[in-house]
């Protein structure tokens, strides 16, 4: 009777395993068919966002594109450093490039202006930029690609004003700056200063001129008479774009390609600049049209933004952009 009890209850307990067991499971089932529900609800909240946002952005362009005059003028922006990359302060050659093929390829643009307000940057991205304006100039010449700098065109900036028809400044504007410059990790070289405080350095190389901008190592005279002669060929070809560019406009003197920069009153006198002059001035006594059409390339949520007539937010953007910013080494000055 005992031993029938004992099975009875050790069969009850099976049960009862069981029972919970199952239990379990089906509670474990019922989560994830929860949670597969909550995600395909969030998928589904997120694609006719997508799609609200695309059809919002096609109806205000093409809204946009009817309300555009018969003829107008197509401006972009250069305004900051020139850099490599996207979503970067400042501008890429990609950034302007894309607006460029966009302006020239618009029947209704009669030129394009390049709102320049930057100090300069990376000579390989201000290059790719005239490679880009040349090239399309040959494509549609009847298209006039005019330059407007305002605060500062320099380095760089003044670079990719030269291979524009002409150059427009502001009496006060600075420009110029002719030259190239190359820092070692912040100019410094702090090797002696490390041996003082007894800071042993380990970098190891393979290659004796690997380490060559690293600011902890001795700069060599051999290795200084390589960079030097490096920066002496991209000056040679900034010199070359420039006068390629101004022509006989230039009143060359020695100073001209040395790195100064002058006023935009005096950078008219020696050449470097045509007139005094703005975005719109242009357009209307240049261009003969009054209409100027932002062509700047905008990232997909700033043109969304622009588009319904939120500024604010898409300055917001921008600024959470800027915070990514690349740093180029070498650049143009």
């Amino acid at each position: 009777m005992a031993e029938q009890n004992e099975k009875n209850i050790l069969g009850t307990a099976e049960w009862g395993r069981g029972f919970v067991e199952e239990l379990a499971r089906e509670t474990l089932k019922e989560r994830k068919a929860k949670r597969r529900w909550r995600i395909f609800q969030w998928l589904a909240f997120l694609a006719v966002l997508a799609f609200g946002i695309q059809r919002c952005t096609s109806v205000a362009q093409v809204e946009e594109d009817q309300r555009r005059p018969a003829s107008y003028v197509a401006s972009i922006n250069i305004e900051g450093v020139i850099v490599g990359g996207s979503g970067e302060e400042g501008v890429s050659a990609d950034r302007v490039n894309k607006a460029l093929r966009r302006a020239f390829a618009d029947p209704r643009a009669v030129g394009v202006v390049l709102r320049i307000n930057s100090p300069g940057g990376s000579s390989v991205q201000a290059g790719a930029i005239v490679d880009e304006i040349r090239r399309l100039r040959r494509k549609h010449p009847d298209k006039p690609v005019h330059a407007v700098i305002d605060e500062v065109g320099a380095s760089a900036a003044y670079y990719v004003a030269s291979a524009a028809d002409n150059i427009y400044v502001n009496k006060a504007s600075i420009v110029g700056s002719i030259g190239v410059i190359l820092g070692r990790n912040g100019v410094y070289g702090v090797e002696e200063a490390m041996k003082k405080l007894g800071i042993e350095r380990r970098t190891l190389t393979a290659g004796k001129n690997k380490a060559l901008l690293d600011p902890t190592a001795p700069f060599t005279p051999e290795q200084k008479a390589h960079v030097q002669s490096m920066l002496d060929e991209l000056h040679r070809q900034f010199i070359t774009v420039v006068k390629e560019g101004r022509g006989q406009r230039l009143k060359e003197s020695p100073d001209m390609f040395s790195g100064l920069v002058w006023t935009g009153e005096r950078s008219i006198a020696l050449g470097l600049a045509d007139g005094l002059g703005s975005v719109d001035s242009v357009a209307r006594d240049v261009l003969n049209t009054e209409a100027v059409i932002d062509y700047s390339d905008y990232s997909p949520l700033q043109k969304f933004f622009r588009q319904i007539g939120a500024e604010a937010m898409g300055g917001a953007w921008q600024q959470l952009e800027s915070r990514f910013a690349a740093q180029q080494t070498l650049r143009v000055e």
